[in-house]
């Protein structure tokens, strides 16, 4: 088991150390976008891994444990925001020749409103993602390699552990090599995890079926179709509803102007790569619910409602059920992947908006590409301490850890989102206006959820949010008008020219979407 392990987990340093040996990784493009040279392939690989990580393998599945495939929203509608980001957004951001999405925002409002978003979104890696990933990562290597046992101390004192190895580790790659080193370490684990993530439902429903697949399908589906709708009721876990109001804005945000995610498309060669990335990334969205949401389903066959209050602990004991001992070393080396992608894809997106939207602008303004590079480095391993510090304090979220990480990133995901959408479709709002409603929007989520915890699903808190933000900015734009009318720059550092078939993939994915509702509506 730990020679499986160690083989693939050496394998991905190998290549990854292979492909960047003679990379010039001191420069600011070089370091914190891949050189601009990455191509579809390589960016939907490293998009999905950034995305799909421990906190979909084990939080997703517990969640649809209890509730089933309502949650399957979280991933199918993602395909209909990469339509969008393709087609619109970062067709922009590269005609701007952006190298972070706060860049855009004292292009469109002014400086101060760049830094104050960049700090809003440094802060929200370590309070709502690093910590997250590091733990549900930890308790997936616990569960398979019995890391307490091995060394002789408690459950709790095992996690601790291997939270602070993980997050060593991820450190690493992402301190040493930049983006690149990222990336390509993403692709490969990303094919380890598509194989190692469909090898748990596979090996299950045989298993179940008596070698057949579909029989064991059909078993799971009788045992608990309930579980098999994709239309969640009013007081549900995700409410139908919810995919109208702020879970549009969400998805808007994550895939169209998150930087862990976009910086993936600004590190394209060209605009094609970049659309074939983004488009391609949300074809394997709508097939990864097989591997984060089913599972847990097929859980639910397994061990009735036993793990109810512990529904974080339901994957990994499907995957000690299912899976061939020898073959446990290979999966846990996937699910280590899965999270240093995204734990140092997350570290790297920090470096970057510090290094270019704080120090260079507050801090040192005639600093070098190496000072940068540098300072990225450095604000990596501060992070990564920090993260690894406030793991353990995610722990026993009351209805698991995947809705936790959704209820955190209202807190910056909204406000941030909101101001985006406002910059680039309403000429009228100001950058005063634009700041007022990031505060009044931080503090009404907080207070809403936090402190009065209304009687109100937290997506609809979203939407709630999102239009008070508008209102705000309407509200301020009129005593503080805008005084300049904005106007896109053009940079063209690298080819614009459209993937020719954008729009038809775009129209099929938008179709493939609606078909997943009608098929599993009910």
């Amino acid at each position: 088991m730990f020679l499986s392990f160690i083989a693939f987990t050496g394998f991905v340093a190998v290549f990854s150390w292979y492909k960047l040996r003679r990379e010039a990784l001191g420069s600011q493009d070089g370091y914190f976008l891949g050189g601009r040279s990455l191509t579809g392939v390589v960016i939907a690989g490293s998009m999905l891994l950034t995305n799909i990580s421990t906190e979909h393998l084990v939080g997703m599945n517990g969640s649809s444990y209890v509730n089933g495939f309502i949650i399957i929203a979280w991933e199918v509608t993602s395909a209909l925001a990469l339509v969008v980001a393709a087609l619109y957004f970062v067709p922009r951001y590269l005609r701007m020749g952006l190298t972070t999405i706060p860049e855009y925002l004292e292009y469109r409002f002014d400086g101060f409103t760049r830094t104050l978003v960049a700090i809003f979104l440094t802060i929200s890696y370590v309070v709502t993602l690093l910590p997250i990933v590091l733990f549900t990562g930890a308790i997936n290597l616990e569960s398979i390699f019995g890391i307490s046992e091995l060394l002789g101390v408690s459950k709790t004192e095992g996690l601790w552990v291997t939270v602070v190895l993980v997050g060593a580790l991820g450190s690493l790659y992402a301190i040493w090599g930049g983006l690149k080193a990222v990336a390509y370490s993403d692709t490969i684990n990303g094919w380890g995890l598509l194989i190692g993530g469909l090898l748990i439902p596979v090996l299950a429903l045989l298993d179940i079926g008596n070698g057949s697949l579909l029989a064991g399908l059909a078993k799971v589906y009788q045992h608990s179709p309930e579980k098999f709708n994709v239309v969640g009721a009013r007081d549900s876990v995700l409410p139908f509803e919810a995919l109208f109001t702020g879970l549009v804005i969400n998805q808007l945000y994550f895939w169209c102007m998150n930087q862990t995610i976009v910086q993936r498309a600004l590190g394209a060669k060209n605009l094609v790569e970049a659309q074939k990335g983004l488009l391609y990334t949300g074809a394997l969205k709508l097939l990864v619910p097989v591997i984060i949401v089913l599972p847990g389903v097929i859980g639910y066959y397994y061990f009735g409602d036993s793990l109810y209050a512990a529904q974080d602990m339901v994957y990994p004991e499907l995957v000690k059920k299912v899976l061939p001992a020898g073959m446990l070393g290979f999966f846990a080396a996937v699910v280590m992947g899965a999270v240093l992608s995204t734990f140092n894809s997350a570290l790297n997106s920090a470096a970057t908006i510090f290094s270019s939207d704080v120090y260079k602008r507050h801090l040192n303004k005639t600093a070098s590409e190496k000072t940068l590079v540098r300072v990225g480095k450095v604000v990596s391993a501060v992070l990564a301490v920090v993260a690894i510090a406030s793991a353990p304090m995610v722990a026993n979220a009351p209805e698991g850890l995947y809705q936790l990480l959704q209820q955190l990133n209202g807190i910056f995901f909204i406000p941030v989102g909101s101001i985006m959408l406002a910059g680039f479709f309403i000429p009228r709002i100001s950058a005063m206006a634009a700041r007022a409603a990031l505060f009044v929007g931080l503090a009404f989520y907080i207070t809403m959820t936090f402190i009065l915890q209304v009687d109100l699903h937290f997506v609809h808190v979203w939407g709630l949010e999102f239009l008070l933000n508008l209102a705000t900015m309407f509200v301020v734009s009129y005593f503080y008008p805008v005084q300049e009318r904005f106007e896109l720059p053009g940079a063209e550092i690298v080819p614009l020219s459209q993937w020719r078939y954008s729009k038809h993939m775009g129209v099929v994915l938008v179709l493939l979407t609606i078909g997943v509702y009608i098929w599993l509506g009910q």
